[in-house]
């Protein structure tokens, strides 16, 4: 069984900059969210006008509480999507580094008794 403990210097190499990821989706929400207030407004704009010109309220309104609430319903749905999406791919990315650097660590001598103690040995 392997029980040597990497260096410090490696434990350290391994910490990511969840910083530059945090900034970027703040980033997406909020613009997102200011492209939604400024799709909802022209479009209550464009509603006001329509009333004004018809004098047809009711069925004006339904049209725009559908469009509204599609709008409002895709923009949540598209930053919980790709929250999901950014989450996932920075543990990747993580994994990734992980393996790569553990490998480089164990060495290519050692590499199949470790990969048979973690795993198991393969069958054929």
């Amino acid at each position: 069984m392997v029980t040597e403990k990497p260096p410090p210097a490696l434990d350290a190499m391994m910490t990511t900059d969840d910083l530059t990821a945090a900034q970027a989706d703040a980033t997406r929400w909020r613009y997102g969210f200011l492209v939604v207030v400024t799709g909802i407004v022209a479009i209550l704009v464009a509603f006001g006008a329509a009333v004004f010109a018809t004098r047809e309220f009711a069925a004006l309104f339904a049209g725009v509480a559908g469009v509204v609430g599609t709008i409002i319903g895709a923009y949540f749905g598209v930053q919980a999507g790709q929250s999901g999406k950014a989450r996932v791919e920075a543990e990747l990315a993580r994994s990734q580094e992980l393996v790569v650097r553990l490998a480089a660590y164990v060495g290519t001598e050692n590499a199949p008794r470790v990969i048979d103690e973690v795993l198991g040995r393969r069958r054929s």
